[in-house]
């Protein structure tokens, strides 16, 4: 079976400087992919990058008092209101340029860091206004599908028939009942310069469109896949395979959306079944043979309606 090839492998191979911009030492749990997310993006963004990190996983677990795992500048901002705190930052540095406080040809890299309860949910409202208002700043959502920092409650991201707290799986209740929010759709519907979709198991693909995001003039957005052992029940040594059998199962595709020319940048010439996938995780243990077909149909529709807007041929799955 052929694998996915990610199109632009080499693009960054030279460029990833070996500095270590997120330190050692944090919180994270142990297999936790968002330690990776954030590792890559630093060394794309570089010193010269302020984040704003909305409450999450991520700020709860690099941030403990006294200590800090981030050597460059950082924010810490509530659920609803990081991106509204990164468009101050954006317009505060512009204002500063123009008086010449900061150099005016330095360029600053702004970035949001929200987890999907940030972003799909409570903090969709900020979000949503950044990008109207169309302010210079790098959103980039790690999702790993529920509010996992605060007990694994189901948020806007949950798959469907996936088990949380508040959706039990049981005889009657078979997990989240509703299908997951299109989120980068959403956002690709703001008419913003660029949006993405990532996955830390192709991580040159990811490291692509972290720094094409930041390169772009005006709000641009990356969505990446963010497996979580303690939430998906998975085995902690397996985050990275878990992130690319959804990919190589159509579950995640990776896709960019760059100034209105879309692509799939990770193609799959012939998925796995869907099972392989879901199967590795205990939030989709009680799934019975059915539903992972309802799944599989679905997963089917998605991809036949990604690859008609590249014009490239639809596979299905290959059973194993």
């Amino acid at each position: 079976m052929s694998k996915p090839v990610a199109k632009k492998a080499f693009r960054l191979l030279t460029q990833i400087p070996r500095e270590e911009l997120f330190a050692p030492g944090h919180g994270l749990c142990a297999g936790c992919t968002a330690g990776t997310i954030v590792r890559h993006l630093l060394k794309v963004a570089g010193k010269n990058t302020i984040l704003v990190n909305a409450t999450g996983c991520v700020e709860v677990s690099t941030s403990p008092y006294p200590y800090t795992s981030w050597k460059i500048p950082w924010l810490h901002l509530a659920f609803e209101n990081a991106s509204a705190a990164a468009s101050g930052v954006e317009a505060a540095i512009k204002v500063l340029q123009r008086k010449g406080v900061i150099d005016p040809n330095k360029k600053i890299n702004i970035i949001v860091l929200g987890g999907d309860g940030g972003t799909y949910d409570i903090g969709f409202q900020s979000l949503s206004g950044m990008l109207e208002r169309g302010h210079n700043v790098m959103y980039v959502l790690y999702d790993n599908e529920a509010y996992m920092n605060t007990g694994i409650q189901r948020s806007g991201s949950t798959p469907q028939y996936a088990w949380t707290t508040t959706t039990p799986a049981g005889k009657v209740w078979r997990g989240e009942r509703r299908p997951k929010k299109p989120i980068a759709d959403i956002i690709a519907a703001h008419r913003i310069p660029y949006v993405a979709t990532a996955n830390p198991a192709y991580p040159l693909d990811m490291l692509n469109k972290f720094k094409r995001g930041l390169e772009v003039e005006g709000p641009s957005f990356v969505h990446v896949i963010q497996p979580c052992p303690t939430g998906w029940r998975f085995d902690p040594r397996y985050g990275i395979k878990v992130a690319r059998l959804a990919t190589e199962t159509g579950m995640w595709i990776n896709w960019e959306l760059d100034h209105g020319e879309f692509d799939v940048t990770v193609p799959v010439a012939r998925r796995k079944h869907v099972k392989h996938y879901l199967r590795m995780q205990g939030r989709f243990r009680h799934l019975t043979d059915e539903e992972i077909e309802e799944i599989q149909k679905w997963v089917d529709q998605e991809v036949e309606r990604i690859n008609k807007l590249v014009g490239r041929q639809v596979i299905g799955p290959v059973e194993e």
